[in-house]
């Protein structure tokens, strides 16, 4: 049995190495400070959640402002739309101020699946029968135009959160 010294580097010291670690340690420990997520603004997910938020509200505004023929069809495809708007909205806050760090109960990543699985189906739902009564009114074809939009970026949103907690999980299991 040996008992050699040992060496404990600490972020204290003022020698050459450990200076850039602290400075380093200070400035990641600023970031996580900050109340707002500037990152996130930038991000593909980001961008691709704006992206939704802005189609949807196209897709509510230009079927509110046209003449209806089928009360029925209509307003539910305007609830479909405020209703996702609104969850969309929901989790864009979520991350860009970060409380998915305060609030760990939830699994944020499924529960953000499975508002774009449900939401996205309703939508789809929404966005058909609202093309099959358009009766070729243009605010109502514009309404369904836009909301087929938001289904898609809906899809890619559900195709991004299932690859990075489905896949990312199952290949970290493994290694």
């Amino acid at each position: 049995m040996s008992h050699g010294a040992r060496v404990i580097r600490t972020g204290v010291s003022s020698g050459g190495p450990a200076a850039p670690q602290a400075a380093a340690t200070s400035s990641s420990v600023g970031s996580d400070a900050e109340l707002m997520d500037g990152a996130y603004f930038r991000s593909c997910a980001g961008m691709l959640k704006v992206a939704q938020m802005i189609s949807l509200l196209v897709a509510f505004i230009s079927v509110n402002n046209s003449s209806w023929t089928d009360y029925s069809a209509y307003s539910y495809f305007q609830i479909v739309t405020m209703c996702d708007l609104v969850m969309i909205l929901f989790f864009y806050i979520i991350h860009i101020f970060r409380i998915y760090r305060i609030l760990t109960c939830v699994s944020w990543p499924l529960a953000e699946f499975l508002h774009y699985l449900i939401g996205t189906i309703l939508l789809l739902i929404a966005s058909i029968v609202a093309a099959s009564k358009s009766y070729n009114l243009t605010g109502l074809v514009a309404g369904a135009t836009f909301g087929f939009l938001a289904t898609i970026l809906c899809v890619l949103s559900i195709w991004s959160s299932y690859k990075v907690s489905c896949i990312t999980q199952s290949t970290s299991k493994y290694h």
